[in-house]
């Protein structure tokens, strides 16, 4: 005798479904514009996918909204930015590191919240983590605009623009404004479930701000820093440089790139605007 499947499986098995054609509808378009690699792409629609169908509406907005702003401003005043791009480690496109780095964390919060429906806390966490990363994405395009310079956030001490873990003025208030934007979303849309929406903002923009000073502490400490000796120049670059020359590592440790430090900014994020939601809620 078939075992017969419980309508809410059916229920679950057909909104992921839908949620996975979302998601690479999304990650073709943004494809097509640009935004992403092949394997971005890809990466995007299965993280997308997971978000769209097991969370819903929701879930799916907080996360749009972190990537559609961030590839705005990614790509915006892309011409005043191009002598930057040899200190990063990479382009404007996002490859699928980048994407599981940012989403990855929401990705497998929402798989948690689908197996486990109903904990606050896993909103929080949620919200927290993709205002860490959309804090930390608006103040690295942003930032690089600063009237003053930029100066590593362990030491004071100057560095070039686009160093990692160089910070200014202009960069905080653009983390606070992104990681503000995925806060206020996060209140608005659970303000008829939680009593404590307004805290629940504020919680959530502290968290990401937290992710995003984490993200520039590890920048300017043990992250792998790299030499171009063509250039005489550091970047986060390897194994070569925009000039074609191989790079060697100049600080901090190989297996720590750009993109677990991302992964590590949105984990931060999640678990500081926990922290605050138990204490203040």
């Amino acid at each position: 005798m078939g075992v017969v499947p419980s309508p809410r499986m059916d229920n679950l098995n057909l909104r992921l479904f839908i949620g996975l054609c979302l998601g690479a509808l999304i990650g073709l378009l943004a494809r097509r514009a640009g935004a992403l690699t092949r394997g971005g792409a890809w990466a995007a629609a299965l993280t997308g996918g997971l978000i769209f169908g097991l969370g819903g509406l929701d879930w799916a907005i907080l996360l749009l909204a972190f990537f559609i702003s961030s590839s705005a401003w990614s790509r915006a005043f892309a011409s005043r930015k191009a002598t930057l791009t040899e200190k990063y480690a990479k382009g404007s496109q996002r490859d699928w590191g980048q994407v599981l780095a940012n989403g990855g964390l929401g990705a497998l919060l929402i798989v948690v919240n689908a197996l486990y429906p109903g904990g606050a806390w896993l909103w929080v966490a949620y919200a927290g983590a993709l205002a860490a990363v959309n804090a930390d994405t608006w103040a690295t395009e942003l930032g690089v605009f600063s009237p003053s310079p930029p100066r590593l956030i362990t030491t004071g001490t100057g560095v070039e623009r686009g160093t990692s873990g160089g910070v200014t003025p202009l960069g905080y208030l653009a983390a606070l404004g992104g990681s503000g934007l995925i806060a206020g979303l996060a209140g608005l849309l659970r303000a008829n479930i939680y009593p404590a929406a307004a805290i629940l903002v504020g919680v959530v923009t502290l968290g990401g701000l937290v992710g995003t000073t984490l993200d520039s502490i590890l920048g300017a400490t043990i992250q792998a820093i790299y030499y171009c000796p063509q250039c005489q120049k550091e970047t986060e670059r390897h194994p070569l440089h925009t000039c074609g020359t191989g790079t060697t590592l100049l600080r901090g440790y190989r297996w720590l790139d750009n993109d677990l430090v991302n992964f590590f900014c949105s984990l931060v994020g999640a678990i500081a605007a926990l922290g605050l939601w138990a204490i203040l809620s």
